[in-house]
């Protein structure tokens, strides 16, 4: 079976007498070479545990499958989970467990949860690789980044502006930019063409690799030599920084912190010189360690103002 070709994909959603759900992100890839390089970007190994978020027909599934040790599939639509396991046993691939969740609404590796592969998987590295509803692409590389053990790499096919939005560098930083870059290193590693996709999407994708992930404790922060950032700022009051300098990304920082942190601007002007922050910068022209460095200043004075 061509797995790739649109025929075969329209002839089994009539066989199973369904129409791909686009409020779902359905949109299948028929282009061999497009999975091909998302399985070398992801750089497998016959030991790996990998996290798929949207296996839809399984074209990607099968190719995890033949080079690791296990795949988690996590498809939403309970009639493609049916269908997928069905592709599965033909194509006789025995090391995919499919869980029928909404990847948003539960943690893989709950140890309530009855499928053992996942409680395992829980207890061991493990990347994440997937095609995945575009929709959903902020909270899901929020969800992995963030959890108590992030994976070793997140490697995504994604919308191609969000691809450049998350890699974007100073001077044009977004909040979306430093909430990635704060926990690991992105890079769009090729563009894909609507071209390649089933039915076709209005939009081009790009294949995203997320590496150097450390922990929210930020101990192991490859981007900081000793950690001697890291190791002092808190999340809450970084993220509290830099919501609050992007909350009007066209207007000066010190405008956007004076308003929505409540701190005076003279003070504000004495953080500045002391981190030499140009008064009349703008969010995003502040690089990440810029930001770690205002965010530890920042709450430094208000604890200091507390006591």
């Amino acid at each position: 079976m061509n797995h790739y070709s649109p025929i075969t994909i329209k002839s089994i959603f009539k066989e199973y007498g369904i129409k791909p759900k686009k409020y779902l992100g359905q949109n299948f890839v028929i282009n061999k070479s497009v999975i091909d390089n998302i399985v070398k970007t992801a750089d497998l190994n016959a030991n790996d545990t990998i996290i798929e978020i949207g296996p839809g027909l399984g074209a990607l599934t099968i190719e995890l499958a033949k080079k690791t040790k296990k795949v988690i599939a996590i498809e939403k639509d309970a009639k493609i989970c049916e269908i997928l396991q069905n592709i599965l046993i033909k194509n006789k691939i025995d090391n995919v467990s499919i869980v029928n969740q909404d990847i948003l609404r539960f943690s893989p590796f709950e140890k309530s949860l009855t499928d053992p592969a996942c409680r395992q998987a829980g207890e061991q590295k493990y990347k994440v690789v997937a095609n995945i509803p575009y929709y959903i692409t902020q909270p899901i590389i929020r969800l992995f980044l963030e959890f108590a053990k992030p994976p070793e790499s997140i490697t995504l096919l994604v919308q191609k502006e969000v691809a450049q939005r998350i890699c974007a560098i100073a001077p044009k930083m977004n909040l979306l930019a430093v909430s990635v870059q704060f926990y690991a290193q992105p890079e769009i590693i090729s563009y894909v063409s609507k071209n390649n996709f089933w039915p076709q999407p209005k939009v081009d994708s790009a294949i995203l690799k997320i590496s150097q992930i450390h922990p929210p404790n930020f101990l192991n922060n490859p981007l900081v030599k000793n950690g001697d950032i890291l190791q002092k700022v808190e999340r809450v009051n970084f993220f509290k920084t830099v919501r609050a300098g992007f909350s009007s990304p066209r207007k000066m920082l010190i405008g956007n912190i004076n308003k929505k942190l409540e701190i005076p601007r003279e003070t504000i002007l004495k953080i500045y010189r002391n981190i030499g922050i140009d008064p009349a910068i703008r969010a995003e022209n502040l690089t990440i360690k810029k930001w770690q460095e205002l965010s530890i200043a920042i709450f430094s004075h208000t604890t200091e103002n507390m006591i």
